[in-house]
């Protein structure tokens, strides 16, 4: 009896030690060697600008596209991506375009003067949920922090005499998380041209122009000179606002020479007499 009891065990064990065989054989999920191996040279920082919650999920989409076209690591740009394309035997794709953040605010203490004092809690999210600011412009930068405290690279700050918010290129890797944290939608990426020169509407005030021209000396009152001023048609006029788009601008800088409101920012542009950079005025508020 204990031999037959013994025997009936094992034959058990062994039928479901060759069940459990199959179903592990047949569900097996073989991992990619290479996801382990992209995921070494990556930066680890999980920033999202990517487009992927983490490094691990942006590795995990490189191993499995037949292309790198349209994936891109913001913080380790070109190298980083070649470096992809090498483990994974294809060239990648055109990663050398680089893109910085702009904050299109240019209503410096000068410009957009003071008609209150705000009291109350220093988070533009919460802020901007009941309150238009202490200006007349109710589009313009609060000058809080919700971009300062959203950067991992300490690439952003609140300027300390026009409580606007600033970038420095040099440390901007473009990862989109100020872009996200901007309640009022005041900070874009845009792709640097040659010598990293930028030209584009550092405003945000949809107003009529009367309105616009009241509340801040630097708006854009859609008055659409720069467009008629541009000849490769990049500036579109859309709610009393020009934009100007970054794939099609050729840099001519002729738009900023025609706006009389210093509504348009040119950035890394040699220094002229008969071209002018707009940059904020330092009068304290």
């Amino acid at each position: 009896m204990i031999l037959s009891a013994v025997l009936f065990l094992g034959a058990i064990g062994m039928t479901g030690a060759i069940i459990l065989y199959a179903v592990a054989q047949k569900y097996r999920v073989d991992e990619d060697t290479r996801i382990a191996e992209i995921q070494e040279i990556l930066p680890g920082a999980n920033c999202g600008g990517c487009g992927y919650p983490g490094c691990g999920a942006f590795a995990e989409a490189c191993a499995k596209s037949v292309t790198l076209d349209e994936l891109r690591c913001p913080f380790g740009e070109a190298e980083t991506m070649n470096r992809i394309a090498d483990i994974l035997g294809f060239k990648a794709g055109a990663v050398d375009v680089r893109k910085t953040a702009v904050v299109r605010c240019n209503g410096s203490c000068a410009a957009r003067p003071r008609l209150n004092r705000y009291d109350g809690t220093k988070h533009c999210a919460v802020t901007a949920a009941f309150y238009g600011g202490e200006t007349g412009c109710s589009y313009g930068c609060f000058g809080y922090g919700d971009c300062v405290r959203s950067c991992r690279y300490d690439a952003i700050r609140i300027h300390p005499e026009t409580h606007i918010a600033e970038v420095d290129k040099e440390k901007c890797t473009s990862c989109g998380a100020c872009v996200k944290a901007c309640p009022k939608g005041l900070i874009e990426l845009r792709k640097e041209g040659p010598k990293s020169r930028l030209i584009y509407v550092s405003c945000m005030n949809k107003d009529k122009g009367a309105m616009a021209k009241e509340v801040c000396a630097n708006s854009c009152t859609g008055c659409t000179r720069c467009r008629q001023e541009c000849k490769f048609e990049a500036i579109t006029i859309s709610d009393n606002l020009a934009y100007i788009d970054d794939t099609k601008c050729r840099l001519c800088h002729k738009c900023v020479e025609v706006c009389s409101r210093k509504a348009i920012r040119a950035v890394n542009f040699p220094v002229k007499k008969e071209i002018q950079t707009i940059t904020n005025d330092s009068s304290i508020c």
